[in-house]
């Protein structure tokens, strides 16, 4: 029996693992696809080379607090450990049906908290603080991005210009005996060197995926004894590089998710903030969700770019004269269009950029060209984030109530 659960188990983890690397594949090297600098086969090797690296390396913390700190480890039998992950599996379902990418992260520390709750041992004071920095967390990504885009990202947009040219970026010289590569006749120094930031800043994404999503495959079983942390870390990360090699492909045909349908400075600033931000928690063993944190980042970023359009001397004088203040533009990061570029941050012909407009004296108008986000669909993706994890600890509690499966019962 015990053998039977232990595969039911593993085929779980398995399945957990496979829609992570199906889905934060093309978060992670949405914009390196798009922008041709590697094939969805390299984006899934590099995917799964770091995230590997990720969870062998940080992700080993978030993996002993699921898998032993918010409920000690001997509640974990298999049977507990099953409908932990059964949980996890049915939050990805969810998500898949609604098109909202829930955190596994979240929903997976709901199921053990129900378990805890069910139990009577569960940890307040380790679930208190995982969930007070899951508050803190999107706020400082907000802010952070909001900082940015309102005081930074037109001259990063002026100076640092990350447009593609259509050839490749490299020639192959084979004249010789060993094919020596070279840079192509039309490609610039400044176009080599931040493409290779593109690159970079993807793998750090895949590393910050992998220190956060490994131990929501595998903790239970982890923390039952079922497996080592190292095996454990092994199966999830085969698993994850199942799903980038298969299903990631569709992510990656259609550039990812939210992330990339930001121009690509905007996703590398996204990209950089929120990966920041998670592999720091994971260091300090805090499960928490990427697609929380990157979606703040949009957010703040959008909004500190729209807020340009009026000085924070006018904001406080409206606001003390109860006057309505400049309107802001949810279409602050769109893509420039080439006129636009021209007169308000860059030349034509990519020489020194032209001054940047200070802050109030952009219009409204000069922002607008699509929206940035949905605010209904904002809505809905903010109602699954609360509602999944929420409903995962009262199933979980619900079930180990019912079949008190766990240990010590």
């Amino acid at each position: 029996m015990n053998t039977v659960l232990l595969l039911v188990g593993l085929a779980v983890a398995v399945f957990v693992g496979f829609n992570i690397g199906g889905s934060s594949t093309g978060v992670a090297f949405g914009p390196a696809v798009g922008s041709r600098l590697v094939s969805k086969t390299g984006a899934a090797a590099l995917f799964t080379l770091f995230a590997l690296v990720g969870g062998w390396t940080v992700g080993r913390n978030v993996v002993a607090t699921m898998g032993g700190d918010i409920v000690p480890s001997s509640a974990f039998t298999l049977a507990a450990s099953v409908g932990v992950l059964f949980f996890v599996g049915l939050a990805l379902l969810i998500s898949n049906l609604f098109g909202v990418p829930a955190s596994t992260s979240m929903t997976a520390v709901g199921a053990i908290a129900g378990l805890g709750l069910a139990s009577g041992n569960l940890d307040w004071e380790v679930m208190g603080r995982i969930v007070s920095w899951w508050l803190v967390a999107p706020v400082v990504a907000f802010w952070v991005c909001a900082v940015v885009g309102r005081y930074l990202y037109p001259y990063l947009e002026a100076w640092f210009a990350l447009d593609r040219s259509d050839s490749a970026l490299f020639d192959v010289d084979r004249s010789g005996t060993v094919p020596i590569p070279r840079l192509a006749e039309n490609t610039r120094p400044k176009e080599v060197f931040w493409s290779g930031v593109v690159l970079a800043i993807s793998c750090y994404m895949a590393f910050s995926a992998g220190a956060s999503n490994v131990a929501n495959a595998v903790a239970p079983l982890v923390g039952n004894g079922a497996i080592t942390i190292d095996q454990g870390v092994l199966i999830a990360a085969g698993a994850i590089a199942i799903g980038a090699f298969t299903i990631a492909r569709r992510t990656l045909d259609t550039i990812g998710n939210d992330l990339t349908d930001l121009p690509l400075l905007a996703s590398l600033i996204v990209a950089s903030v929120s990966a920041s931000i998670i592999t720091i928690l994971s260091q300090l063993g805090i499960p928490a969700s990427l697609a929380v944190s990157a979606t703040m980042c949009i957010v703040g970023l959008g909004w500190g770019r729209a807020t340009r359009t009026t000085t924070i001397a006018d904001a406080a004088s409206a606001a003390i004269q109860g006057e309505e203040s400049a309107t802001l533009s949810t279409g602050a990061l769109a893509a420039e269009t080439p006129e636009r570029a021209e007169g308000a941050g860059g030349t034509a012909d990519g020489g020194r950029p032209e001054r940047v407009r200070p802050i109030g004296d952009e219009e409204p108008t000069d922002l607008t060209a699509q929206d940035l986000f949905d605010p209904s669909a904002t809505g809905r993706v903010v109602m699954l984030w609360i509602l999944t994890p929420s409903l995962s600890a009262i199933a979980s509690y619900l079930l180990f109530r019912v079949f008190p499966v766990y240990g010590g019962a």
